[in-house]
This record gives C-alpha cells, structure tokens and sequence, in this order.
C-alpha cells in the first residue's frame, strides 16, 4: 500500500510555513472572508458591540442597491464612478510608464555626470508622506493664491493676458475644458499631482531593467546600421518588457485604489464626478455607517481588479522573459 504519509521534508517545510500562513490567515484571508459574509447582510454600527444582535441576512439586496442606485447618496451613479476609476487608473499608468521610461532613458545616457544626483533627487516625491502631498496640491490649485495660477499669470504678462483670466477654479469648476471630453477640470489637476508622485518609480524599475542590458548588444546593433529607433525597438524594449508590465499592472491596481489625492483634493467634486468606488466605500461606512454596502462595493472592486488583472496579464505576457 502507498504511503501517503508525508515525508520527513515534507513536514519540515510545512512547519516553516506554518506561522506566515498562520499570519496570513489573520490578517488577510479572514478578514477577506468576513467581508464577503457582511455584504449579504445589513451590518452597520450597531452590529459592532459584542452583545449586540446580529445583522441580519439580506442576500443579495445590498449589491442591487449599488447597481440600482438606490443609496440616497447625492450624485451617485455606479456606473460612472466605474468607468471613470478605470479612466483614471489606465490614464496615470500610460503617463508614469511613458514619462519614467523617458526620464531613465535620458539619465542612462553614456558620459552623463551626477547621475546618482539625479536618481536620489527624483525619488524624493515617494517618501514624502501622503497626507502632505495632497495638501500641497490641493493648496497649489487654490484659486486665489495657488502656484499654478500665479505662475500662469506671470506667463500671461509675457502676453499681455489680463490677470483675472488665470483665476481658474481647478477643483471646483463644473464646466468641462474640453468640450468632446466628459472629464473636469479637478481630473487634470489630479492627473498632475499623481503624475508628480507616480514617474519616478517607474523610472527606478525602468533604470534596473536598462542596467541589466549587455552593452554589447547596442554595439551589435550599430555594427548592423541600426539607428536609434531600431535599437529602442530591437534591444531596449525587449529588456524593458518584463520588468515595465508587470511593474505597470501593479501600478494600475494602486492607482485603481488611491484614497488619499481623491478624498484630500477633491472630495469626490465636483458633483462627485471625480469619486473613486474606494472613497465612495469611506463615505458609506464614515458617514453613513453602511457596513454591508461598504463591503459589497469592496467586493465589486476586488472582482473588476481581478478581471483586469488577468486580461492584460494574458493580453501583454507580463509574466514572460525577454526569451520567450
């Protein structure tokens, strides 16, 4: 008869699994479980004390509801919060991947000096700590005293553009700026501030996966008559592939999620047409106190992510090497 007892090995390396599964299972697959188990019923704050009744099961109602738009939330629209978190996502992304492949392109340059100046100043915006990013930029956009205008206006002097022109209401202004574009003003100020903070470690990965590329392969391809454009596509690209794909799939899920720039600069305004489903979840559990429908938006997210996250993994093979 088989043994299907495991071997001495077997039961080594499970006994050094053991307590990161354990830790794992506390702080990651329960509360993922109770999550999906508070989404079908309508738990709220009152469900919190440990002598009060649970909440009762609701199946599916709280996931209609947010289909429906029947929330009682002010300018609510499942869908459009939807598309425009995948806009938002997906625009960020293109920029930071375009924009930190650039830049670590240009500082690779052979005989360039400071380089490491340059890489340690660059990285700079990504240990400034949230909270003071967005209050930063949000006070950059303000109105009547923000940098962004006052420098515009001091280029409109240049042009002998009255002074008042370049009052401009970034984060409240309800009228698109550009007319066949369904996106506010405030989603162009966001896409500045997250461009600040998101290009250079795309620029870092992009700087490892450069470094990692044989010089002579470049000196192959000019030895062939290849010209700049040729050794991009031929050489450079093919290295950058495997670390800029997966690095831009991981990129999208954060942005997909950003909290902070949303929540701090905008409020979701205006007219809530720059909310993200993750600080219409915040409002729904912080000032609604709507435990289930929280979580059944956070549910819808981890599924939309998910697909998304397997369709470009498929689409771009994030997960090949340059050989394959």
């Amino acid at each position: 008869m088989r043994n299907l007892m495991p071997s001495r090995d077997s039961r080594t390396a499970y006994m050094y699994l053991a307590p990161a599964l354990l830790i794992m299972a506390v702080i990651t697959f329960y509360p993922l479980i109770f999550q999906v188990y508070i989404s079908f019923t309508d738990f709220t704050s009152a469900n919190i004390q440990p002598d009060s009744p649970p909440a009762a099961w609701v199946a599916t109602q709280n996931y209609e509801r947010i289909l429906q738009g029947r929330l009682g939330l002010p300018n609510f629209d499942f869908v459009r919060i939807v598309l425009f978190n995948l806009w938002w996502a997906l625009s960020n992304v293109v920029v930071h991947v375009i924009l930190g492949v650039g830049i670590a392109i240009l500082l690779n340059t052979r005989g360039l000096r400071f380089k490491g100046i340059y890489r340690a100043l660059f990285i700079l915006p990504v240990v400034i700590p949230p909270i003071i990013v967005a209050t930063v930029w949000q006070h950059m956009f303000d109105r009547d005293n923000g940098a962004i205008n006052e420098a515009l206006k001091l280029v409109g002097i240049l042009f002998k553009v009255p002074p008042e022109s370049f009052n401009i209401y970034w984060l409240q202004q309800v009228q698109d700026p550009i007319p066949f574009l369904p996106l506010p003003l405030a989603y162009f100020a966001l896409l500045a501030a997250n461009t600040w903070l998101g290009w250079p470690l795309n620029s870092v990965v992009a700087t490892g996966a450069l470094q990692s590329i044989p010089r002579e392969l470049y000196e192959a391809a000019e030895m062939d008559g290849a010209g700049p454009l040729q050794k991009f596509r031929n050489v450079t690209y093919i290295f950058l592939r495997p670390a800029m794909i997966p690095y831009a799939i991981y990129g999208f899920v954060i942005t997909f999620n950003l909290f902070y720039l949303t929540y701090f600069m905008t409020g979701g305004g205006p007219f809530g047409r720059t909310e993200l489903l993750v600080t219409q979840a915040y409002t729904l559990v912080y000032s609604y106190q709507l435990y289930g429908v929280a979580a059944a938006f956070g549910v819808f997210m981890f599924f939309i992510l998910l697909a998304i996250t397997v369709f470009f993994n498929r689409l771009t093979k994030a997960t090949a090497s340059y050989t394959d």
